[in-house]
Formats: structure tokens, sequence, C-alpha cells
């Protein structure tokens, strides 16, 4: 399954990497780090909007530890700005994006992929690889990195990537 926790934690990981890079202020990185944790939790619920029901399951909680109306309005912007296609448009929901599909420019692609290929096709909403490769090829070309680390550093693996795909 893709869509787990072993998912999560990398997005947690990655999004710690960009807390460090960036030096993200501790308050703004607490938020970034809690959207991480929450930003598919609302799988648990339904695959089907579950950008929504993540940020009803970390409106919930967070109220219930005394988290400020500000702090809950930015940790919904940044689950929902994971929405595909991703439109961003605050520095932190640049970060979470990016690290939501930071694997799109690593080596382990095809190892995170196949686990979001077998997902979709438990789900019923894919029939066989060929046309599982085809939306992947769509998809990569499609996506667009928006942090200037993952413009250099995962941008050009993706682009390997799209021209295996299509080989």
């Amino acid at each position: 399954m893709y869509h787990g926790i072993a998912h999560t934690l990398n997005v947690l990981h990655v999004c710690n990497q960009y807390i460090r890079r960036e030096k993200v202020a501790s308050d703004e990185a607490k938020l970034l780090r809690l959207a991480a944790l929450f930003h598919d939790i609302g799988f648990t619920v339904s695959h089907q909007n579950h950008e929504q029901n993540s940020t009803e399951l970390a409106i919930s909680l967070m109220t219930q530890y005394g988290f400020s109306a500000a702090q809950i309005s930015t940790v919904k912007g940044l689950i929902l700005a994971t929405r595909i296609p991703q439109t961003p448009k605050k520095f932190l929901e640049k970060l979470l994006c990016d690290a939501d599909l930071d694997y799109l420019g690593r080596d382990d692609y095809y190892e995170i992929s196949n686990k979001l290929y077998q997902e979709l096709k438990t789900l019923k909403l894919i029939s066989n690889k060929e046309e599982w490769k085809q939306q992947q090829i769509s998809f990569l070309k499609a996506h667009t990195y928006h942090t200037k680390f993952a413009r250099k550093h995962r941008q050009p693996e993706k682009e390997n990537r799209i021209k295996e795909l299509e080989a």
C-alpha cells in the first residue's frame, strides 16, 4: 500500500530536510510537520476526497489540543495544497507538496510507484500495467516541483523516469 505509514514517515523525513535547508522557524516547522503527519490520514475514511477527510481529522485533534484557529487554518491549507493537481500558493505549502512527491525524482521511484499501482489496482481505479504506465507518463509530464531544491535535485531524475517509461 502506498498511502500508509511508510509514505507518511517519508514525507515527514523530507519535510525535516526542508526545515533544516530552508531554516524554517520553529512555529512554522511544527505546523509543517503536523500537516505532513495528517496529509493522508483521510485514507482511513475513504480514498475519495481523502485530503478533505484529512483536514477534518486534523481539525478535530488540533482543537482538542488547544491549537489556535490560525494554526488550524494553516495546517488545513497545507493539507489541501497536496490535492492533485497540486496548487501550492504559500511557502510552506510548496515545501509539503514537494516533500509529498519527492520520490518522483529519486532512485526509489519504481519501488514506491509500484506500491501506488497495487493500491489503485486493489481499489479498481486502474486495470493493468500498460494503463498505469501511460498514466504515469502523463502525470510525470504534468507535475511541477515548486522549490528551488526540488527543481535542481529532483527534476532531472524525474525527467529520466519519463524517458525510461516512454522507451
